[in-house]
């Protein structure tokens, strides 16, 4: 198959990549070292590939590579700076809600697109943003609760 060049702002730099027609997002992203960004159903149920592309949080396995050409995609290794935690990522350690860590990447990219729109959403609009997200291990009560403390230290004027 010929590949295509296509470039794109990742992360928040300007990258150039070759793919292959039919190559999702999802493979690009991997083979070329974000493994934050996970296989999972690869069906877009699971949430477990979730990037942020253009300010929306998407699944990147439902998403052609050549799709994002001239685009921006920001993906889990994105956030935190070196040992700190982004504040989201902050809050779902704190409140016990990383088990396996295996949905925590997509989790994050969820709500930070959602906090990005709106820093203080409500527990239902949370509910309703990481819905696309499966967890196995943390039944949820935990992860809402630690998207919540986001919600409230932003209504108490941090971020």
């Amino acid at each position: 198959m010929t590949t295509r060049k296509i470039s794109f702002t990742l992360n928040g730099e300007h990258k150039e990549f070759d793919v292959l027609p039919n190559e999702r997002l999802l493979s690009l992203l991997r083979r070329n070292g974000f493994k934050g960004t996970k296989y999972g159903c690869l069906e877009g149920a699971c949430g477990t590939c979730t990037v942020i592309l253009d300010g929306k949080a998407v699944n990147s396995c439902l998403v052609f590579a050549f799709q994002v050409n001239g685009r921006s995609v920001q993906t889990v290794e994105s956030l935190g700076i070196g040992e700190k935690l982004h504040e989201i990522q902050e809050a779902l350690v704190s409140e016990g809600a990383v088990q396996c860590g295996y949905c925590t990447p997509g989790i994050v990219l969820s709500a930070k697109a959602m906090f990005d729109e709106n820093p203080t959403p409500t527990v239902d609009e949370i509910k309703v943003q990481i819905d696309g997200n499966l967890c196995r291990c943390t039944g949820y009560e935990k992860i809402l609760v630690a998207i919540d403390k986001v919600s409230k230290s932003h209504n108490q004027g941090g971020k």
